[in-house]
């Protein structure tokens, strides 16, 4: 009887103990894993598109049909004649690459300018350099679309002011630039658009085709800031009556200024806005977008 007890206890010893059970469970820990998620690195930035192969896209995606087209708007010079919706596709390849687009404009190329104005970094244009884009830009669309990039940057308001103060090549872009801001700087004065509207009243009938064309498109928009100014430009279209513009051999039209502020005003108000500016101000800029 006695070696039978010793033998249940000798089983009973045999009993793996608490601590080698909890070392076990310790055992189990997904170190594996954790090495794993450590090893894994950020995908590589895409490589910048070099003025080689800007220049090569640009010429591969022209076509005759389109330089005539641009012919017939004013454009002059070297061009491929490459299509606004080509320009998206490559804009949204490269983004903003303010370099490259400073060495587009250098080219001279038409089409490369217009490629230019939409990688361009707005903030980073000086006064000199948006001065002598103005100045190059020649065609109409793409004096417009300078105008268009020195409202987004720093020197809006004086350009304005310098530009229409030059000489004829650059005035356009000066009024075009009238209507960026009436459209986007919420601190420029109601008083400084109705001096603007009184001037262009006063000397639109003596101006050239361009400078009228651009003009008449600043009525518009300065009709389109806020009530007040609506009221200002519509009379002041009303005054100054039907405007005659040269399109040269195109299909373009000159709308008549207190019809088109009137629809833009029935377009914003009807989408909640309180006005055609305050809803371009939730869109993307023109340059970008056409």
């Amino acid at each position: 009887m006695p070696a039978a007890r010793t033998t249940t206890t000798t089983k009973v010893a045999a009993k793996k103990p608490a601590a080698a059970r909890t070392t076990k469970v310790a055992a189990k820990q997904p170190a594996a894993r954790t090495t794993k998620v450590a090893a894994k690195q950020p995908a590589a930035p895409a490589p910048r598109m070099t003025l080689a192969e800007a220049m090569h896209e640009l010429e591969q995606a022209g076509s005759a049909q389109t330089r005539k087209t641009y012919a017939r708007h004013g454009a002059t010079g070297p061009m491929f004649g490459v299509s606004f919706a080509a320009l998206k596709l490559l804009h949204k390849r490269i983004g903003v690459d303010h370099e490259l687009a400073c060495a587009l404009w250098d080219t001279g190329n038409f089409d490369a300018r217009n490629l230019a104005v939409k990688v361009v970094d707005p903030a980073r244009m000086s006064s000199a350099e948006l001065d002598r884009w103005a100045r190059e830009a020649g065609a109409r669309s793409c004096g417009g679309y300078v105008a268009m990039l020195a409202a987004e940057g720093p020197h809006a308001a004086a350009k304005a002011a310098t530009w229409l103060a030059r000489d004829a090549p650059v005035r356009p872009a000066g009024w075009t630039l009238v209507g960026q801001l009436a459209q986007r700087d919420e601190a420029m004065p109601d008083a400084w658009f109705k001096e603007r509207l009184a001037e262009i009243e006063a000397t639109i009938d003596s101006v050239p085709n361009a400078e009228r064309e651009a003009m008449h498109l600043a009525v518009i928009t300065i009709g389109c800031r806020n009530p007040a100014l609506r009221k200002a430009a519509t009379a002041a279209a009303k005054r100054i009556g039907k405007v005659e513009v040269d399109h040269g051999d195109t299909a373009c039209k000159t709308p008549d200024a207190a019809a088109a502020i009137d629809k833009a005003w029935a377009h914003s108000l009807a989408k909640g806005f309180a006005s055609p500016a305050a809803h371009e101000r939730t869109r993307e800029p023109l340059r970008l977008r056409c």
